[in-house]
């Protein structure tokens, strides 16, 4: 009897489990209970998260140093690393409080909707994440498209035969046919093979610099910042909306969602694993990178491996970057697509009807197909995006990652007004939200001053 009654309860529990769990997915629209499956581990978090931070965007950190100087730049860089680990550990703790109380939330909005109203989600958060991420899949687009050009002038005796729309729109290809994956927690094996390439770009590119730095055909060093005073505080304001940008996430909601309950403590040892790899990245190429080209620093320190067509180090390295480049830069664009996919499948897909039955499949294939078409369009269009998405990023990172979590946390937990947890945390929104709205202001002038050499389908 002894050995029966056991067995007994272990059934029950699994059959209460059972049934709890397809009450909680009656209740999830298509966008949740389809492309936010709650089936990954800490693991497969970190896997994620280390793609939607540690992108190519990094590649542009010397650029931002150049911007600031030595301390001002190291200090930024930072500052940033903790205060996003910080600010990303809130908004972990904010979702796990709610899923104790029976309310998981698994979306940026559903938070704002339910912590601060539903104004807050519909009409602010959600606009801001579907633009930020959206905006990020056109950059990454571009991104992809340039390193395929750049791949094809290292390796080609005709480099005038292609234009970079030609490289843009074949990238665009390969995205619209990743963007089929059915779901978030899918890309999970793609997103592990891409921490291995941004790891394996950002160790040529630091190793590249420093082989340039040390050669005798090394640039001349100048760390002194250009331009006057005024342009000198504009540039500062610029370089830390890269900053922000290159840290930024935007989906630490979602990406929390794709944990298996309960979801206790997992999402502390993903960001553990992924800041592990932020720090080794872009403090060694941000700073290799700067040490070795000074204030001469191009957008991405890959351009500065090329002087007047002429690569400063073996060819084959730098077609080995471009390819870990163009492969991680995939990953990134598909992940940045799943707000966008999400949003989507719940308006056209329906939740009551098996994920690959007929009726549900053709709507995400036409769908998911169309939201790529458009940003490759865009992305072909507008070279210069990087620019645009600058701004992007001034009003989509530093709000949802560096200012809404410490909101959040104040509002739901509720520290006391004469605790250092709830100073140190308006502070912190304070004084990123001002950061926030001058690096806009000087996105939007270093648009109007470039706005003379844009042309549509540049060949840049």
């Amino acid at each position: 009897m002894e050995s029966i009654l056991p067995s007994s309860n272990t059934d029950l529990s699994a059959e209460n489990k059972e049934d709890e769990e397809a009450n909680i997915s009656k209740e999830l629209d298509a966008g949740a209970l389809f492309v936010l499956k709650s089936r990954g581990s800490w693991l497969h978090c970190g896997y994620h998260l280390t793609t939607t931070i540690v992108a190519p965007a990094l590649l542009s950190l010397p650029y931002a140093l150049s911007l600031m100087g030595w301390f001002a730049g190291a200090l930024c860089l930072t500052i940033s690393a903790l205060v996003t680990f910080y600010s990303y550990n809130l908004l972990s703790l904010v979702l796990e409080h709610h899923e104790q109380l029976g309310m998981r939330q698994l979306r940026f909005r559903d938070m704002a909707k339910d912590i601060l109203g539903p104004g807050w989600g519909r009409y602010l958060v959600g606009p801001i994440q579907f633009g930020l991420c959206y905006g990020a899949v056109i950059a990454c687009i571009l991104v992809g498209g340039q390193s395929l050009k750049y791949i094809y002038l290292l390796s080609n005796s005709r480099p005038e035969a292609m234009q970079l729309y030609q490289f843009v729109i074949s990238f665009g290809v390969l995205t619209l046919v990743l963007a089929q994956i059915p779901s978030f927690h899918s890309l999970r094996h793609i997103n592990r093979i891409s921490l291995i390439l941004c790891l394996a770009y950002s160790i040529c590119a630091t190793a590249g610099s420093v082989d340039v730095g040390n050669s005798a055909n090394a640039p001349r060093k100048d760390y002194s910042l250009n331009g006057s005073g005024r342009n000198r505080v504009f540039g500062s304001f610029n370089a830390i909306s890269i900053i922000a940008t290159s840290y930024g996430n935007g989906i630490i909601p979602e990406i929390q969602a794709t944990i298996a309950p309960p979801v206790k403590g997992k999402m502390f040892k993903g960001l553990c694993v992924c800041y592990a790899v932020v720090i080794s990245t872009f403090f060694s190429v941000g700073i290799s990178g700067y040490w070795a080209f000074g204030n001469h620093a191009e957008g991405t320190v890959l351009l500065n491996f090329l002087v007047d067509g002429k690569p400063l180090l073996p060819t084959w390295v730098l077609l080995m970057t471009n390819v870990f480049t163009f492969l991680q830069v995939s990953a990134v664009s598909v992940v940045n697509l799943q707000v966008t996919n999400e949003v989507l499948e719940r308006k056209f897909v329906n939740a009551k009807v098996d994920q690959f039955s007929v009726r549900n499949v053709v709507p995400r294939l036409v769908y998911r197909s169309l939201s790529v078409v458009i940003a490759t369009t865009v992305a072909a269009m507008f070279p210069f995006f990087g620019d645009i998405n600058a701004l992007i990023g001034a009003f989509g990172c530093i709000p949802l990652d560096f200012v809404l979590p410490t909101v959040f946390y104040n509002v739901v937990f509720k520290p006391s007004k004469y605790s250092l947890l709830f100073w140190g945390n308006t502070i912190i929104a304070l004084t990123f939200s001002a950061l926030g709205l001058l690096g806009a202001i000087s996105s939007i002038r270093q648009i109007v001053l470039d706005s003379n050499t844009y042309s549509f389908f540049a060949n840049i």
